[in-house]
C-alpha cells in the first residue's frame, strides 16, 4: 500500500522537476491476449558487445510462468536461446520466485538474491555483454535503477569472448519467448514495458539511459548515442505501429495480441494509479490489463482500492462496467485502516466509506443505504470526483452527475455526498477509490478503472480525449474543472 507522496518516485515512476527527458507512453503486454514482438533478424550482430536497455512496471503478482522480457529462440539449435525475465521456480527449478534471471543455451548466467514483485513500481533494467574482456566478472553486468546488481543466487562468468543467442539471425522476442520444447509462444510478460533498446556492438553502463536527480532517484535520460547494425529502440509512441524501430535502423518488429490501446500513459515518468492487487480483502479476485481489470466468481464479498492514496486536492476517475451476472456492484472512495479489521468487512465501500450501488442507484454511508441515483449497468461508466478540500464526493453515470451534483460547487457541496459522516479516515486520513462486490452466487462480473492512463478500457469504448486541468489524462467524459487524474506527476513526485 502506498501512502506517502514522497515514496511514489524512483522506481515507483515518479520524476522531479530536474528530469530534461519525458516519457509519455508504455507498452501494456497484456497476458490474456497473447501479446509479444516478433523479430528475426537477417543477420547476426556483434556477439561479444551488445546492451539491453529496458523499463518495466509488473502486471500479475501470482504468475503461474516465467514472465519473459526479451528472448531469442534458437529453434533446434539449443545454443542460441536466450531469455530474461522473472522467474518462476516451479516451472525452473532454479531459486525463488520473483528473481530477475538471464539465461542462455541452458545456461544459468545469472539469477538475483532479490525478488521483484511490486506491481507499482517501474523498474530499470541494464544487462551489458562484454565478453571479450580480459576480466572475467566484467563480461556480464546487471544494472537495477542505475545501480550494479552484486547479489546473486546463481551468477556465471562467460567464457573468453563467449557468444550467446541475443543479437543473432534468431527469432528475437519481446514481450514472450518460446518454450524449448514446445516451440510454440508461451512465458507471456504481462507488464509494461517502455524505452526497449538493444546496442549492437556496445558494452554500455546505465548512465547512457539515465541519471540520479538531486534527490538521489534514478530517472530516464534519452540516448543519444549509435545502435549498430542490429539495434533498435522499441517505445510504442505510434499506437498504430506499437512495435515500430525509432532508432533508425528500420529493425521494426511484428506484433501478436497487440492493440493501439496498448499504448498507455503509465510511464516511467508518470507513475499512474492501477487496482491495489497485493490488498488483503481481494480475495477470489484476479486481475489483467495492467491491473486496470478486476474480475469475480467467487461468491464471497471482495473489494478492492487504488494503489495510491489522497489525503488533500480533488480527483477524478472511470470505472467501465464490463460483464455482471447480477448487479452487486458497489463503486467508491475508501479510508484505509491500520488496525486488524479487513478494509473491506461489509458489502463493498460500505462499511468504512461511501458507495454508489449498481442495483438500486442508493448511496451508501458506513452501511446505511439511501436514495441517490439511478441503476447504472454492463456498458455504463461510472465517473468518480473525490473532492478532498471540501470533503465531499460526487458519482456521474455516463457524464451525468447524479442527484443534480456540481462537483465544482465547493464548500456548498450542491449534490454531492458529505464524506465526513463516514469514520474511515480517521486512523490515517487518507482515502482510495474501490470497487467492491456483496455475497452469494452472484457469477463472473468485471470492472475496468481509468485514472487517466487508458481512455478505451481496453478496447470496449471510443476514447472521449478528456485530460484534466494539468493536461494529463485521457478519460470518456469532461473531467470537472480543478479534478486531477491521480499519478504521480499530479501529486507532486
Amino acid at each position: 500500500m502506498v501512502f506517502q507522496n514522497d515514496i511514489l518516485a524512483g522506481s515507483s515512476g515518479g520524476s522531479s522537476a530536474s528530469s530534461v527527458y519525458k516519457i509519455d507512453q508504455s507498452i501494456r503486454f497484456n497476458k490474456n491476449d497473447s501479446a509479444y514482438m516478433l523479430r528475426t533478424p537477417s543477420s547476426a550482430g556483434s556477439g561479444t558487445a551488445w546492451t539491453i536497455s529496458f523499463w518495466f512496471k509488473l502486471g500479475e503478482t501470482t504468475p503461474t510462468d516465467i514472465r519473459a522480457f526479451l528472448a531469442v529462440d534458437g529453434a533446434t539449435n539449443s545454443a542460441n536461446r536466450f531469455r530474461i525475465g522473472i522467474n518462476d521456480s516451479s516451472l525452473s527449478g532454479v531459486g525463488s520466485d520473483g528473481q530477475l534471471f538471464v539465461t542462455a543455451h541452458g545456461t544459468s548466467l545469472m539469477y538475483t538474491n532479490r525478488v521483484f514483485r511490486d506491481p507499482s513500481a517501474w523498474t530499470h533494467v541494464v544487462y551489458t555483454w562484454d565478453s571479450a574482456n580480459a576480466v572475467a566478472s566484467e563480461r556480464q553486468r546487471l544494472y537495477i535503477n542505475g545501480v550494479r546488481e552484486t547479489s546473486f543466487q546463481t551468477s556465471t562468468n562467460p567464457t573468453a569472448s563467449q557468444v550467446i543467442g541475443w543479437n543473432t539471425a534468431n527469432r528475437t522476442s519481446i514481450g514472450a519467448s518460446y518454450g524449448v520444447s514446445s516451440g510454440t509462444v508461451i512465458f507471456y510478460a504481462d507488464s509494461y514495458m517502455a524505452e526497449i533498446h538493444n546496442l549492437d556492438g556496445y558494452s554500455y553502463d546505465p548512465s547512457y539511459f539515465g541519471l540520479f536527480n538531486e534527490n538521489g532517484i534514478w530517472i530516464p535520460k534519452e540516448y543519444s548515442g549509435s545502435y549498430g547494425s542490429n539495434g533498435f529502440k522499441i517505445d510504442g509512441r505510434d499506437s498504430a505501429d506499437l512495435a515500430d524501430d525509432e532508432s533508425g535502423n528500420g529493425n521494426d518488429f511484428t506484433t501478436s495480441g497487440l492493440a493501439s490501446h496498448d499504448q498507455v500513459a503509465d510511464s516511467p515518468t508518470n507513475n499512474f494509479a492501477i487496482y491495489n492487487v497485493l490488498d488483503n480483502y481481494v480475495q477470489g479476485a484476479t486481475f489483467s490489463n495492467g491491473n486496470l481489470e478486476r474480475t469475480r466468481s467467487a461468491s464471497n464479498r471482495s473489494a478492492t482500492m487504488s494503489n495510491l492514496g489522497m489525503n488533500s486536492g480533488k480527483w477524478y476517475c472511470e470505472i467501465y462496467i464490463a460483464s455482471h451476472f447480477q448487479a452487486t456492484t458497489m463503486l467508491g472512495v475508501q479510508g484505509y485502516r491500520t488496525d486488524a479489521e479487513p478494509e473491506w468487512s461489509g458489502n463493498g465501500v460500505t462499511n468504512q466509506g461511501v458507495g454508489y450501488y449498481m442495483s438500486n442507484g442508493q448511496k451508501y454511508i458506513n452501511g446505511s443505504g439511501s436514495a441517490y441515483g439511478n441503476t447504472y449497468a454492463v456498458g455504463d461508466i461510472i465517473g468518480i470526483a473525490l473532492d478532498l478540500d471540501n470533503e465531499f464526493v460526487y458519482f456521474s453515470k455516463n457524464g451525468t452527475f447524479q442527484d443534480s451534483g456540481d462537483p465544482t460547487s465547493g464548500a456548498s457541496g450542491t449534490g454531492g455526498i458529505d464524506i465526513v459522516t463516514s469514520p474511515a479516515n480517521t486512523e490515517t486520513g487518507y482515502w482510495f477509490f474501490a470497487v467492491g462486490d456483496g455475497s452469494g452466487n452472484i457469477g463472473s462480473r468485471s470492472s475496468i478503472i481509468n485514472f487517466g492512463q487508458e481512455g478505451t478500457f481496453a478496447g470496449n469504448v471510443t476514447a472521449g480525449g478528456n485530460s484534466d486541468g494539468n493536461g494529463i489524462g485521457n478519460f470518456k467524459y469532461s473531467v470537472p474543472s480543478g479534478y486531477l487524474a491521480l499519478c504521480t506527476k499530479n501529486l507532486g513526485s
